[in-house]
C-alpha cells in the first residue's frame, strides 16, 4: 500500500502511465466529459472533494510542465482562478470552455471532483523530470 502522495489507484495509474505532452483533466462536477475520455469519479457530495484538494495531490507526483485553464476562469471565477496561481508553479494558458472540452478526448482521463463553482477546470501537460 501507497504511503503518501495520491493514493487512489486510478488517478495512481493515469500518472505513471503518462509520457511527455500528454494530458490529465480535473474539473467540477458539472464538466461534460467526451465518452471515449476515462473518467475517475471521485465526487461525493457539493464540494467533496474540492477541486483544489484534488488538483494538489495530484500535483505531488505529476510533473506538469504547462496548464490550460479557460479563458470564462477570469471573469465568472476569480476566486477559484486565485487559489489556482497559489498552487501552479508552470506557465498557466487560457482557452475558451468551448475548446476545453474539444481538448479533453485525447486527455489519458478526467478527474471529476465534487466542485460546485463555475469554471473550475484544467487541463494538466506532463512534463519529464529529467
Amino acid at each position: 500500500m501507497k504511503k503518501t502522495g495520491v493514493i487512489n489507484s486510478q488517478i495512481s495509474t493515469v500518472i505513471a502511465s503518462m509520457g511527455h505532452m500528454d494530458t490529465l483533466g480535473i474539473g467540477d462536477a458539472g464538466m461534460p466529459v467526451p465518452k471515449d475520455t476515462p473518467k475517475i469519479d471521485l465526487a461525493v457530495e457539493k464540494n467533496l472533494p474540492s477541486f483544489i484538494q484534488v488538483l494538489k495531490n495530484v500535483l505531488l507526483e505529476m510533473q506538469v510542465q504547462e496548464v490550460y485553464l479557460a479563458d470564462e476562469l477570469k471573469s465568472q471565477n476569480q476566486e477559484q482562478l486565485k487559489k489556482i496561481q497559489e498552487v501552479i508553479n508552470v506557465p498557466i494558458k487560457f482557452i475558451s470552455h468551448k475548446k476545453m472540452k474539444a481538448d479533453l478526448r485525447s486527455a489519458k482521463a478526467f478527474i471529476r471532483t465534487g466542485e460546485m463553482t463555475p469554471y473550475s477546470n484544467i487541463i494538466l501537460v506532463s512534463g519529464v523530470v529529467f
